[in-house]
């Protein structure tokens, strides 16, 4: 099977029989949406989601949460992964987007790359989600999918984000994220894949060599 069959066999079955899929995390706003994504690092979803409702009502724009302390947001997320470090990212990355960007959340990705705790990763999610540009973000999951599947042998998450972006419409990119996302999520698991009830499996190389 060639790479090219590979992914018109896999995204096509993800455009024919999913379609359209969103971020399974809760916010408002590009204030919200960057908060939750600076969270979700080496966290799950669910978790930042139970966390995010009270973060909110403490600190509901960037402008509070700027004028707080990391010690003062630290309750409020101690349950996520990292939390000490992840508090003091939020409030400088808040005090940035006040010093910087005139209180607006970035919308460019090298912008948002510039603040604390955000990477590539929650960079190219704020923008496909909120702005759809054509960018992959790659993720545990979205990472663990590609290799495992086939359509990239990338050692970084760069790596893959390139050959996805590669083979990978423009227009398809920022859903193609979610599509491979929850795959990672709920089907192709780290451990144990639900390979017999993989909708993909045909056109899968690790399915091919078990």
């Amino acid at each position: 099977m060639t790479k090219r069959e590979r992914y018109d066999g896999v995204i096509g079955y993800f455009r024919d029989n999913v379609g359209p899929q969103a971020s399974e995390l809760h916010f408002k706003n590009p204030y919200e949406l960057l908060v939750s994504v600076i969270l979700s690092a080496q966290c799950t979803d669910k978790r930042v989601n139970m966390v995010t409702p009270a973060l909110f009502e403490a600190f509901p724009i960037v402008d509070t949460l700027a004028l707080a302390t990391p010690e003062e947001v630290y309750p409020y997320i101690s349950s996520v992964s990292y939390p000490n470090s992840k508090a003091r990212n939020l409030v400088a990355m808040a005090r940035k987007v006040i010093k910087d960007f005139d209180g607006e959340i970035p919308t460019e990705i090298d912008d948002i790359m510039s603040l604390p705790g955000a990477g590539r990763k929650t960079a190219n999610v704020v923008t496909s989600v909120l702005y759809n540009k054509p960018v992959i973000a790659v993720d545990t999951h979205v990472f663990r999918v590609s290799n495992r599947v086939g359509l990239s042998k990338g050692a970084t998450p760069l790596a893959v984000e390139k050959d996805l972006e590669r083979h990978i419409p423009p227009k398809e990119r920022p859903v193609a994220h979610h599509w491979l996302l929850l795959h990672g999520r709920y089907i192709c698991t780290a451990r144990n894949p639900k390979c017999g009830a993989c909708p993909i499996s045909e056109w899968c190389a690790y399915f091919g060599i078990r």
